[in-house]
């Protein structure tokens, strides 16, 4: 399954973390794509990005997000969606988290739309 538009990244996205599924997970990015894994640093290409979410994986959380914004030009768009996820740490105490992404999906030449640049926290990444 791949996305065929902007939007649907950030649904199949959502799809694949909560099933967990790495693999497909990693299909959704680009060979050279790059995730900022706040507060961890940035990682760049598909077996540093696989790393980065096994990681998040590990606690088996479940996500919800929806799409608030997203601008599109041509075979480039940046989506802002709103976040929250939900799990139990190492030691069984229930965790949420939220946040609000912001993330550059590109257009391929087959149709399907992968990220190019993956920020879970959006601004807050910045700060």
């Amino acid at each position: 399954m791949s996305a065929q538009t902007p939007e649907q990244a950030h649904d199949l996205f959502v799809q694949f973390f909560n099933a967990g599924d790495i693999e497909s997970l990693i299909s959704l990015y680009e060979s050279d794509a790059l995730l900022v894994p706040f507060p961890n640093p940035p990682v760049q290409g598909q077996a540093a990005i696989r790393a980065a979410l096994l990681g998040f994986l590990e606690a088996k959380p479940q996500m919800a997000l929806m799409v608030d914004k997203a601008f599109q030009a041509n075979d480039i768009a940046l989506l802002f969606s709103s976040w929250t996820l939900r799990g139990s740490d190492p030691d069984g105490n229930p965790f949420e988290s939220t946040g609000q992404t912001s993330d550059v999906v590109r257009r391929q030449p087959d149709g399907r739309w992968l990220f190019v640049i993956d920020i879970p926290q959006g601004a807050a990444a910045t700060e």
